[in-house]
């Protein structure tokens, strides 16, 4: 069955961004001049995936009303003559078809995804966290959908991390299938770096069966007293075949401080309006600096 839904799980208290995070979402937090989930929803509408929902909590109002229109701002913008951002404002409203779901309590990612049962119902879907960003048009959503297509199996993906932080994430026991494809014989949930069974570390994107729903129903709070969604995947994993796709290039966790840095010169680096001077400003900032 073709993936056309994504669930965008978005209802972390961001901690890790205080105080910048005391009163906005930290999927809200501008990178460059868009905030992080419009980046995330905008990769999931380039793949293809039409009908993405969107997983809050208290305090997210404005992601809604982000997406949402805004006629009074339109009005203004049209009277003004700017033409170039009412075409921007408009394009936001028209990037997927947008739903909302409030996760009632900060019980883990395992519990943001479950709440997703009955929008996604029976169907194959895509879960993209949305303080995890790639850079724009990196196709690694496109190739989990295609690994997905071609053995119809829950894909996640992952890539390599020092040792040193392995406890940071989940960490893969993968058995090799080809260049950057390997089978999960299981995860282990933020190992100590002596324990875990590789440096390959689950990132924010996954392409998922419906039967991580059974899995999600019957386990018990594990890591942190959450309901991870690791947990679920090992358990889908002894029944049936879980892919992992090794990305080797660079991606961002916009919650911690030095990646949202290094989002933010990335990204606009590449822009046709910014990344000239831009980077000519960086270079004049080594000279001066002398940090090489």
């Amino acid at each position: 069955m073709k993936v056309t839904k994504a669930v965008i799980p978005a209802a972390g208290m961001g901690t890790r961004f205080l105080p910048a995070t005391k009163a906005q979402p930290k999927e809200m937090l501008p990178v460059v001049d868009k905030p992080a989930i419009q980046y995330v929803v905008e990769e999931a509408s380039a793949a293809g995936l039409s009908d993405i929902l969107i997983v809050t909590g208290r305090g997210k109002r404005t992601i809604e009303d982000h997406f949402d229109r805004s006629f009074e701002l339109e009005a203004f913008l049209e009277s003004k003559d700017k033409f170039d951002e009412l075409k921007g404002v408009r394009e936001i409203t028209d990037l997927a078809q947008i739903h909302y779901i409030r996760q009632r309590d900060p019980r883990g990612l395992g519990d943001a995804v479950a709440v997703a049962e009955p929008h996604v119902g029976g169907e194959p879907f895509a879960v993209l966290l949305g303080d995890d960003l790639v850079a724009e048009g990196d196709p690694l959503l496109q190739e989990m959908l295609r690994i997905h297509e071609r053995f119809g199996r829950s894909v996640i993906a992952v890539a390599e991390v020092p040792r040193s932080e392995i406890s940071l994430y989940g960490s893969i026991e993968p058995e090799t299938i080809e260049d950057n494809l390997v089978r999960v014989a299981r995860v282990v949930e933020k190992p100590r770096p002596e324990d875990a069974p590789s440096n390959l570390a689950v990132i924010g994107r996954y392409v998922l069966t419906p039967e991580i729903f059974d899995a999600l129903r019957v386990l018990e709070a594990g890591h942190g007293g959450e309901i991870q969604l690791t947990d679920a995947i090992n358990t889908l994993a002894e029944e049936q075949a879980v892919y992992a796709y090794v990305m080797d290039r660079p991606r961002f966790d916009i919650g911690n401080r030095l990646d949202y840095l290094k989002a933010t010169v990335e990204l606009a680096v590449d822009r046709e309006d910014l990344g000239p001077e831009f980077r000519e400003f960086l270079r004049d900032l080594v000279q001066r600096r002398r940090l090489l």
